[in-house]
């Protein structure tokens, strides 16, 4: 069956509120890890993870580091208006280029209160660091269908947005954490390895993962690396559409060096690992975006991207994973390029066929998410059995819970 025929409603179960976790445990790898492998349910704690991959496993974890995206604004009224910071203007390229801008630089937004803001008015946010007086103004633009258009110019101008943001912004965290945010979470709703500037929310599997279990890895020479991909706002946002047909799959921008996907094409061989759903949309992206360069050999950098069901309908003519990285390989030298930077809309759903992956670590996802349906992609039908299992054993849920190590299903 093709995903886009798939009901959403096949893919809920009941959440209970008070499974949600509203905070994170005082130690990262202490929360409770479940491991499914061949219809099998064990469980443990995440310090162990590392006695259940064999010597030359590959995990693949996204170094993405959450920006403080929530900006609180007072107008002189008194009223409040909160500005979320989506994703950089496209006139950019990619994300990078616009946490660099100072200055001034345009983003993409939700606006809480925008009835309270009109068009061409300026916001105004003073901010005390140390001896220094930081002058913010927020300039609305435009409205689009589904965000709004700011312009943000400070003084002094010499600071960079990702700098700029760091000193006026809140941690974002998700809708589901119904409480306010407190200082801890700057450091706790962030990975020990977060790199580059970029997700409005963290790649929540990887919160577990602490020096003692990279340690572990070594020891048991297990492998790991990184890859980036700078999750979007979209991720929380559950499928409201019967039909899958009509769900607009939300796209993230994926960074992946040169280097990497040469190591990837000499270790993969069936012992790939992703960390997080982030990891395995952009690791499987890659095979695709191989496959659209054997069919376009000079297929131009702008347009080489994923986009929702081409997995489903793109002819792979029996494309194997290392004929497909060897071409996007092959295309970068082409290129002079030494990294791959472009946008994915992969949706990952039941119907489809893993090319690079064999095992994902993950939290436990909100019910008619396509964060869910990922999961049952890998496992199908099991998805039931394994949600059933965290709920009747005390599995604290969503991104600051407990999480499962899953290996695919033939």
């Amino acid at each position: 069956m093709h995903p886009k025929n798939i009901n959403i409603r096949d893919f809920t179960y009941e959440l209970p509120e008070s499974r949600i976790a509203k905070y994170p445990l005082t130690a990262r790898d202490d929360s409770k890890l479940l491991i499914y492998q061949q219809g099998r349910i064990t469980e443990d704690r995440y310090r162990n993870i590392a006695d259940y991959f064999s010597p030359g496993s590959f995990l693949l974890f996204n170094n993405t580091r959450v920006i403080e995206a929530r900006i609180l604004f007072q107008k002189p009224t008194g009223g409040v208006i909160e500005i979320f910071c989506l994703e950089p203007h496209e006139q950019y390229g990619e994300i990078r280029s616009a946490m660099s801008q100072q200055g001034k630089v345009l983003w993409k937004c939700l606006i809480g209160g925008a009835s309270k803001w009109k068009k061409g008015d300026k916001l105004e946010k003073k901010i005390q660091l140390d001896q220094s007086l930081i002058l913010l103004q927020a300039n609305y633009i435009g409205k689009k269908e589904t965000y709004f258009v700011i312009e943000f110019s400070w003084q002094p101008g010499s600071l960079s947005f990702a700098e700029l943001i760091h000193i006026a912004g809140i941690t974002p965290l998700p809708p589901y954490i119904k409480r306010e945010v407190d200082k801890s979470d700057s450091e706790r709703y962030q990975t020990i390895y977060a790199k580059y500037d970029g997700s409005v929310a963290a790649p929540t599997a990887g919160l577990h993962f602490t020096d003692h279990i990279f340690n572990q890895f070594r020891e048991k020479n297990i492998l790991w690396d990184f890859i980036t991909l700078h999750v979007g706002a979209g991720t929380f946002q559950p499928v409201k559409t019967e039909r899958l047909e009509q769900h607009v799959m939300h796209g993230e921008f994926i960074e992946v060096s040169k280097k990497l996907i040469e190591k990837i094409l000499v270790l993969t061989e069936g012992k790939l690992i992703a960390v997080g759903t982030t990891s395995m949309r952009a690791l499987e992206s890659l095979f695709w975006l191989g496959v659209r360069v054997i069919s376009q050999p000079t297929i131009e950098k702008q347009e080489l991207v994923i986009n929702q069901w081409d997995a489903y309908e793109m002819d792979t003519k029996n494309i194997s994973p290392r004929s497909s990285l060897q071409s996007l390989l092959e295309w970068l030298d082409r290129n002079r390029l030494d990294k791959l930077i472009t946008k994915t809309q992969l949706l990952i759903a039941p119907g489809y066929e893993f090319r690079m992956v064999r095992g994902l670590v993950t939290n436990f996802h909100q019910p008619q998410s396509t964060l869910l349906l990922l999961v049952a992609a890998l496992i199908k039908e099991d998805w039931k059995k394994v949600y059933q299992y965290a709920l009747d054993n005390d599995f604290r849920f969503l991104s600051y819970g407990d999480g499962c190590l899953l290996f695919g299903r033939d």
